[in-house]
């Protein structure tokens, strides 16, 4: 089938009138992702509770290994349990790391169900498989990696330090699994 100049022509017309609103839609798909990105920052700004204006624990109980910081510009987020909503840790969020600082009166091991094998194994343990992955192919520094360290009183948990969780929704699900994971164990320690 052949097609005549005009017919050529009108179908070039046609496919350039496409690619034209193509770009157009593509340019309005973007400023409308960028809108929502802003409205979510603005969401999650007025959600968080600034560090300063909280009150400061009594650093003098706190146990030596334990890093609590009170840096104004820090987030801090109260982790509930699940089953009453009562506070059973706060998450305080800085750019580099998510410091998730148990309460003072929660004695909780690191060897209580499911906090090894679901939080540190499933959850940060994937992150880290694919930090690792995107190392070794070389889109991200090895420093990049995440990884988190435990700061224990004597076998109980005091405080979690995630390092490297460079994207915000790694935020959103640490600190979710981290309440879920506490929530379990202490639901396993009264049994």
């Amino acid at each position: 089938m052949k097609f005549s100049e005009e017919q050529i022509r009108d179908i070039i017309a046609l496919k350039d009138n496409l690619i034209e609103q193509i770009d157009k839609h593509q340019n309005a798909i973007e400023m409308l992702e960028k809108n929502l990105t802003i409205l979510d920052l603005v969401l999650k700004e007025s959600s968080f509770t600034k560090a300063s204006f909280l009150k400061v624990k009594d650093l003098d109980r706190q146990p030596k290994n334990a890093s609590v910081s009170t840096k104004p510009e820090e987030n801090s987020i109260p982790i509930a349990r699940g089953n009453d909503g009562k506070i059973i840790a706060n998450a305080y969020i800085t750019p580099d790391q998510v410091s998730i600082v148990l309460e003072d009166n929660l004695e909780v091991n690191v060897d209580t169900p499911p906090f090894r094998s679901f939080f540190l194994d499933r959850i940060l343990g994937e992150m880290k498989r694919k930090d690792a992955a995107e190392a070794d192919s070389g889109r991200i520094q090895k420093e990049s990696v995440i990884d988190y360290i435990i700061n224990k009183n004597g076998s109980d948990i005091r405080e979690i330090i995630i390092k490297n969780y460079r994207q915000k929704e790694r935020v959103n699900e640490i600190i979710n699994t981290v309440g879920w994971s506490l929530t379990r164990m202490l639901e396993n320690i009264k049994k």
